[in-house]
């Protein structure tokens, strides 16, 4: 699945992140997703996650769905 950049909201928070662009892990050419949380987050501003993680499903009131979902 093509991650675009944009807006996504987080399925089991409600946090919204932007994704600025999906780079290549040095080491093992994976695709890796950079991204930014728009809300106060005193760990971080940015973040990088595996893009194989980034549509992977969670369990949100019993029921399955996508970790993030795009907005805009």
């Amino acid at each position: 699945m093509d991650i675009k950049p944009g807006i996504y909201r987080h399925s089991k928070t409600g946090n919204l992140y932007k994704v600025h662009f999906v780079a290549k892990d040095s080491e093992t050419l994976e695709n890796i997703v950079v991204y930014e949380a728009l809300y106060d987050n005193n760990l971080s501003k940015f973040w990088v996650r595996p893009a194989k993680m980034w549509f992977e499903e969670v369990e949100v009131d019993g029921k399955k769905v996508p970790r993030f979902v795009l907005t805009e």
